[in-house]
């Protein structure tokens, strides 16, 4: 299987006062896209590593605790965020146009609740995830790779057995 069609695993942090993993469950059409992202490094994983299929750790960010709270799936390939052309959007960014976009998003759907949450402060804790970006001091990127070893053991963390651990 060659790196543009094996399966990747992502980070994807979320304010749950925002928007939650709970909010995505709800989502009448079933996935939601991932727009408003402003940070070139974040931008350039969705648009040039993300694929459909790819699955996501979702993360509460900026909470009391932070963690990952469920898991989803990427459900698109990359287009442009319409928010960066709506003059009265918050993230609207005047430099770019329909023709020459700059901030790329993907859609993203839920694809398995946990059986429990996993707290920052656990994953900081487990010496196996040493290494994962979430877990370095000052990790402020809203989208992280994940390495799959990394992945099973943060299912394994919350007590996961369903198919995400393939």
């Amino acid at each position: 299987m060659s790196s543009k069609t094996q399966r990747r695993y992502w980070l994807m942090k979320s304010e749950p006062n925002v928007y939650s993993f709970d909010d995505l469950l709800s989502e009448p059409d079933g996935r939601t896209p991932w727009d408003s992202i402003r940070n070139y490094q974040a931008r350039n994983f969705m648009r040039d590593d993300m694929r459909i299929g790819d699955l996501v750790l979702f993360y509460h960010s900026n909470a009391k605790p932070p963690g990952v709270a469920g898991l989803a799936v990427v459900a698109s390939e990359p287009y442009p965020d319409p928010t960066q052309f709506d003059p009265n959007h918050k993230y609207h960014d005047p430099k770019s146009t329909p023709d020459q976009p700059r901030w790329i998003l993907v859609d993203v759907a839920p694809f398995d609740r946990l059986p429990r949450f996993v707290s920052l402060d656990e994953l900081k804790s487990n010496p196996k995830l040493a290494e994962m970006q979430v877990c370095q001091r000052g990790s402020r990127l809203s989208i992280q790779p994940v390495k799959p070893e990394e992945w099973r053991e943060v299912l394994k963390m919350a007590g996961y057995l369903g198919p995400a651990l393939t």
